[in-house]
């Protein structure tokens, strides 16, 4: 039986990923004011573009003259796994609370100093990767999972590949994902 009081974990970018993978535009500075982006077009449509543009498995990738959300084809159809109920209901509640938690983590955090160094997660840890996920195009990130360097930082991680999972699998997926996770905790003797 697991003890959800003793898993506990804080992610920081940098930390447990290479400093290069903190989330920054390419030409290395953070990223514009999502939120101003954001705040160009309908919340429907932000979500509308974010499920369409980041369920693919490349990198969406703006231009010199551009912002994210100018990538955008409004006739590209939303993943088949979700539905336009789906849309419906996750813009009704970012109409509500707006996008700002949601770009807390990875970006506003980025370059908040935690004072932790050497930092180790040491607690049994499981990683679903999902093979068309297009964090794994980041130069070096797919090597620095598949061949373990993320263990020096997790040592007790076990790492399990989708082949057809994308970013969202856990809402593409979500049965498999959860059975994952629920086998990976039934092994856990904490």
């Amino acid at each position: 039986m697991w003890d959800q009081h003793k898993l506990k974990v804080a992610l920081k970018p940098g930390v447990f990923t290479p400093k290069a993978y903190t989330p920054k535009s390419p030409s290395g500075s953070l990223p514009p004011d999502l939120e101003a982006d954001f705040g160009r077009f309908p919340v429907k449509s932000v979500i509308r573009n974010i499920y369409t543009l980041f369920s693919r498995s490349e990198i969406p990738i703006a231009a010199d003259d551009q912002e994210i959300m100018d990538l955008f084809d409004p006739s590209t159809p939303l993943p088949p796994w979700f539905s336009e109920e789906d849309l419906s209901t996750y813009a009704s509640l970012y109409e509500k609370s707006g996008f700002r938690y949601a770009l807390q983590v990875p970006y506003r955090s980025a370059k908040v100093e935690t004072g932790l160094s050497d930092v180790k997660v040491t607690v049994p840890a499981l990683l679903i990767v999902g093979e068309q996920d297009y964090f794994l195009k980041f130069p070096g990130m797919e090597n620095y999972i598949r061949k373990g360097v993320v263990k020096n930082f997790v040592p007790n991680l076990e790492t399990v590949y989708i082949p057809e999972g994308s970013h969202f699998m856990h809402e593409q997926i979500p049965e498999k994902v959860n059975q994952l996770i629920i086998e990976f905790l039934d092994k856990q003797s904490i």
